[in-house]
C-alpha cells in the first residue's frame, strides 16, 4: 500500500471537506478518490469521516490523523530532499587532495565556492604530492585530487586540464633578473632546484627532458619538497627553479622571469576513483580548474616586479630626507 499517496489524499479532502472538490485539486476523479479514503480507512481499522450527514465531519480518529499525516509526511519530503542532496554530492564529506604548491588565494577561493555551492558539504582538504594523492585514491582513503600530470593510472576518471605556465624563479640581484625573458641555455652552468622525483616521477622527468632539449642541463638537481624551502634555496644561491608565477610572489626577494617560448606548462587536473566515486567529485573538478584558470596570468615580466629592482626597494618605503 502506498500510504504516502492516501495521506495525501486524505489531507486534501480533510481541507476541502468535498470529495469533489479535493479530487479536482488533486487532478484526479472522484470515484478513484473515494477508493482511496476507504483503502485508508480499512488499513488503519478507523472511519475517518462521518458522511452520515449532509456535510461530510473528521470524525475524533480523523481530526488527530490530521496532525499525524501532516507530520509524517514533512518528514518523508525532508528525507527524500536529504537522499538527494547525498546524491548530488551537497552533504557528507569530501575527502580532497591538493599538492603543496597549490597558491593560498587558489585553496581560498576553491573553499568558498565549494562552500556556496554545497553548504552542506564538508570538506576536507589534505596538502599531498601527486604519486601520494594515487596511491590514496587506489586505497579509497581519498575521494579526490589535484594531480600533476602526467599521471599513470587507468582507475581514475580526470576533470578538465589547466595549463599553467612556468618561469624561471631567481634572485632579483642576479644578471639574469634584468632579462624580460630567460631562455633555458641561458641558465647553463646553474644548479636546479625541483621536488623530489617520488612526488610526481611523471612531471619531473618530463622537466629535465624539456630542460636538456632546449639547452640546459643542470650541473646539480636538489631537491625541495615546499616551496618555502625552494625560495629559500633560491635565495642562498643555490639554483634555480621552474615555477608558476604565484610561488615567486611569496618572496619579494626573488624575481620571476617567462620563459622563451613556454617550453614548460604544467598540466594540473581533478581525478577520482571510476569505481565507487563520491558524488562531489565531478563538481570539485570543475570549480578547481575554473579557479585555476581565473588565476593563470598572461606571461608578463611587469608582474614580477620592476627588472632590476633591488630586494630592498620592494620590502622597504624608502624615508622622506629631512
Amino acid at each position: 500500500m502506498d500510504m504516502s499517496r492516501h495521506l495525501r489524499h486524505f489531507l486534501a479532502v480533510a481541507e476541502e471537506m468535498h470529495f469533489g472538490r479535493a479530487a479536482e485539486l488533486l487532478g484526479i476523479a472522484q470515484p478513484p478518490l473515494s477508493q482511496s479514503i476507504q483503502r485508508l480507512e480499512r488499513e488503519l481499522g478507523v472511519e475517518l469521516f462521518d458522511r452520515s450527514r449532509r456535510r461530510i465531519e473528521l470524525t475524533t480518529a480523523g481530526r488527530l490523523l490530521v496532525d499525524e499525516a501532516t507530520a509524517l509526511l514533512a518528514r518523508e519530503e525532508r528525507l527524500r530532499t536529504v537522499m538527494r542532496k547525498a546524491r548530488d554530492g551537497e552533504l557528507g564529506t569530501l575527502r580532497a587532495g591538493v599538492p603543496p604548491d597549490t597558491p593560498a588565494v587558489v585553496l581560498q577561493s576553491l573553499l568558498h565556492r565549494l562552500a556556496e555551492e554545497a553548504p552542506g558539504l564538508d570538506v576536507d582538504l589534505q596538502e599531498l604530492a601527486s604519486a601520494e594523492q594515487v596511491r590514496l585514491l587506489a586505497a579509497a582513503q581519498l575521494d579526490v585530487g589535484l594531480l600533476h600530470h602526467p599521471v599513470d593510472a587507468a582507475d581514475l576518471r580526470f576533470g578538465p586540464v589547466v595549463e599553467v605556465a612556468l618561469g624561471v624563479v631567481l634572485p632579483r640581484t642576479s644578471p639574469l633578473a634584468r632579462l624580460r625573458e630567460i631562455a633555458p641555455a641561458d641558465l647553463a652552468g646553474h644548479d636546479l632546484i625541483a621536488f623530489p622525483r617520488a612526488t610526481a616521477p611523471g612531471w619531473y622527468d618530463r622537466i629535465l627532458r624539456t630542460a636538456r632539449e632546449h639547452g640546459f642541463t643542470p650541473a646539480r638537481v636538489r631537491h625541495a619538497g615546499n616551496p618555502e624551502f625552494l625560495l629559500g634555496l633560491v635565495l642562498a644561491g643555490h639554483g634555480v627553479a621552474f615555477e608558476q608565477e604565484a610561488i615567486a610572489r611569496r618572496e619579494p626577494r626573488v624575481a620571476w622571469r617567462p620563459l622563451t617560448g613556454t617550453p614548460l606548462r604544467r598540466r594540473v587536473s581533478a581525478a577520482w576513483p571510476r569505481q565507487g566515486a563520491h558524488p562531489a567529485a565531478p563538481r570539485f573538478a570543475a570549480i578547481a580548474a575554473s579557479i585555476l584558470d581565473e588565476q593563470e596570468p598572461a606571461a608578463s615580466p611587469s608582474s614580477a616586479g620592476p627588472v632590476g629592482a633591488r630586494p630592498w626597494t620592494v620590502v622597504y618605503t624608502p624615508p622622506e630626507h629631512r
